[in-house]
């Protein structure tokens, strides 16, 4: 039992030390404390020469999100919007987008291979139950591969508990919103477990907007005889959901009719599984971690962005075996540090998809009929990627680090159906597509004094073409030879801390050239293709200061410029223009007050400013921006029990998630559109402790 609580005591240490690093803004800053992804292991913060954000496993608890928006944007530069149900876009030193320019992670493992990336991947995840979450802003280093261009973001598991512990929240909302979250755990000997569940529903406050999720997530802590640790993680979601998602309203509705919904034909089912098996055997100088995974993922879904232009109906499924193997040294000399590894992804998948005919009435699609299969392919991805990564220390105060990834990569297609070279559903035949990158970063940081630290650092990162942009052709002419996206990072940071505030700043510069984008061509026809290159610039701010032993203020602000630096297509040259919703500004404020009768609960008053931004490549027009207030409050009565609420959106405004605007061409007239946010919302629930 003794050596369990030890171990377990460390790892709730490591993670209670990553509380709101460096640039997250959230709490107290000390240049001692700990991140864990920029090396997949603790690692001081002073020493990192990345801008990482940390909200650790009491925010959660504080905040207890009913979707990821509501606690990502405590880090600067996290935008996250509202698609439906837990849907979301990310706007991470990018645009709002969709594109798959993130990674994903769940305690260090990708909850998704490369090749069957998911914009929603949060929801995959039991985000309200963490352990603690991480954002590292930027390429994500040499030690992650494919995705992680905007930033690579981490959602750990919790530990189980050191004895028995049973909690269970059990909240409601307007909208029909229910949602109870259970968690217990219990230590014996040399094992311990904890077991999550996660029951959500609701209505939707748009029509046929209903969304149902089941996860659960079991974690095994185990140590060896042999002093090694072992740990085991399932996790499994069930998503159930009616999409207006991003769904945009043309104005006259955005204005005076925001609940109505022009897809209530749209579906999405999502499963999601994933176990892990975690073995690190720890010397006084040494780290040797073997990880080995499966994970299982499903969709079926009706696209309600399609119904204008493609409609179709899909599944796709992607099963995966995985493992991650590393192995650390440390030497004496200059403190000096060397990381080597190796990550393997096999991943056999497969997309079943039908053409459908809609019936629309005035603008709403009301029913729809199958028509015949027109993509039916099988296709795996696998990938072979070692890395080195070198820490050393020519002074107490300089540290630099040397990093070096080298991925290779391909997929094999098989394609069920004829060949087909014409038409709006092209396929190619069946082949293999192989794509190689090394991946470079340097970084140094210099400590100028105990409470005051800065970083300098050059990374590059590159995303392969997902299996979509590949082998589901459309229109395109070619699509299997599509280039990856290179990105290259320059980046200089400061952070520190006085007695009473802390605060952070990090300045980058971020190129990234053959994106690949769909285009409308002349004809009207979508094409999908690789594009010219961007600039992304800005600067990121994290600050938070005590006033008073009740009074605290935080901030998370950015200001940046998304450009097209070389960007044509066949409806016009952009280049030198902002790209559409891409806010210059991006800010979270936040006023909690603590005052004793509460009997040590919180209310916290919460500002978040989303920036003007063009609604369209030619830069035409603008959505104007939006601030929105949140009023949140939490009340312990005693040791076991406690209540909590929230008031979302408190002024009822009105404002678009997402905004765009497109010029009238082909004989299609203009259009403004705007997919309406959540009005005022009120939720409150209760907090027991066994």
């Amino acid at each position: 039992m003794k050596k369990f609580v030890v171990s377990v005591s460390i790892c709730s240490l490591s993670v209670a030390m990553s509380s709101a690093v460096y640039a997250a803004g959230d709490a107290n800053v000390r240049l001692g404390e700990m991140t864990v992804t920029a090396t997949r292991e603790a690692q001081s913060v002073a020493e990192t020469a990345v801008s990482v954000g940390v909200i650790d496993q009491s925010v959660v608890d504080e905040v207890k999100p009913a979707h990821p928006s509501e606690i990502m944007e405590r880090v600067p530069g996290v935008h996250v919007n509202v698609t439906g149900g837990e849907g979301h876009m990310t706007a991470i030193r990018q645009p709002i987008t969709t594109g798959a320019v993130y990674l994903y992670l769940e305690d260090g493992i990708p909850t998704r291979s490369t090749g069957f990336f998911n914009h929603n991947a949060l929801y995959e995840v039991n985000l309200p139950q963490a352990g603690g979450i991480e954002v590292l802003k930027g390429p994500g280093t040499a030690l992650y591969g494919s995705d992680a261009i905007g930033a690579v973001i981490n959602v750990q598991t919790r530990p189980a508990p050191l004895q028995a512990e049973t909690t269970l929240d059990l909240e409601a909302g307007g909208h029909g919103w229910a949602r109870m979250l259970v968690s217990t755990g219990n230590s014996w000997g040399d094992d311990g477990l904890r077991a999550d569940l996660n029951l959500t529903r609701t209505d939707g406050w748009r029509d046929a907007t209903d969304y149902d999720r089941q996860t659960g997530t079991l974690r095994w802590d185990r140590i060896l005889n042999s002093g090694a640790t072992l740990k085991t993680v399932l996790t499994g979601s069930r998503i159930d959901q009616q999409t207006a998602g991003s769904s945009r309203l043309l104005a006259d509705d955005y204005y005076n009719n925001p609940e109505i919904n022009y897809t209530p034909i749209s579906y999405r089912k999502v499963d999601a599984l994933r176990v892990s098996m975690a073995y690190e055997k720890e010397t006084a100088d040494s780290l040797l971690s073997v990880t080995p995974y499966l994970r299982a993922n499903s969709m079926d879904m009706l696209p309600n962005w399609m119904l204008s232009y493609d409609p179709v109906v899909y599944e796709t499924a992607n099963d995966s075996f995985g493992l991650l193997l590393k192995y650390r040294q440390d030497f004496a000399p200059y403190r000096t540090r060397v990381i080597v590894g190796v990550d393997v992804d096999h991943s056999p998948g497969s997309r079943y998809e039908q053409d459908i005919s809609a019936t629309k009435e005035g603008n709403i699609y009301t029913r729809y009929t199958v028509n015949s299969v027109i993509y039916d392919y099988d296709v795996t991805y696998q990938g072979l990627s070692p890395y080195i990564h070198t820490e050393t220390s020519p002074t107490d105060r300089l540290r630099l680090s040397l990093g070096l990834r080298y991925d290779d990569m391909s997929y094999d297609y098989d394609n069920k159906l004829t060949a087909l070279d014409t038409g709006s559903h092209r396929r190619p035949a069946d082949t293999r597509v192989d794509f190689s990158r090394l991946s470079p970063k340097l970084g140094l940081t210099y400590a100028m004094s105990p409470s005051l630290n800065s970083f300098l650092s050059y990374r590059e990162a590159f995303r392969a073409p997902s299996e979509r942009q590949l082998f589901r052709q459309g229109q395109s002419l070619n699509t299997t030879a599509l280039k990856p996206v290179k990105v290259k990072n320059y980046e200089l940071g400061l952070r520190g801390k006085t007695q009473t505030t802390h605060y952070s700043l990090s300045l980058y510069y971020m190129s990234k050239k053959d994106d690949i984008l769909t285009f409308e061509n002349a004809d009207g026809n979508r094409e999908t293709g690789n594009a010219g290159e961007t600039l992304h610039q800005g600067l990121e701010i994290g600050f938070g200061a005590s006033f008073t032993k009740a009074l605290e203020l935080d901030v998370a602000a950015s200001y940046a410029k998304h450009t097209y630096e070389d960007w044509v297509s066949r409806v016009g040259d952009f280049s030198g223009n902002e790209m559409a919703m891409a806010p210059r500004l991006i800010a979270n404020t936040r006023l909690a007050y603590r005052p004793e009768f509460m009997n040590r609960g919180k209310l916290e008053l919460e500002w978040v400013k989303l920036g003007d931004y063009w609604m369209d490549e030619a830069n035409s027009y603008k959505y104007p921006g939006h601030d929105v207030i949140n009023l949140r409050a939490n009340y312990p009565l005693n040791k076991k029990l406690g209540l909590y609420a929230r008031l979302m959106n408190v002024a009822d405004k009105r404002y678009a998630t997402t905004a765009k605007y497109t010029a009238a061409r082909y004989g299609r007239p203009e259009k403004f559109e705007y997919a309406p946010g959540m009005p005022r919302t009120f939720y409150a629930g209760l907090n027991y402790r066994f």
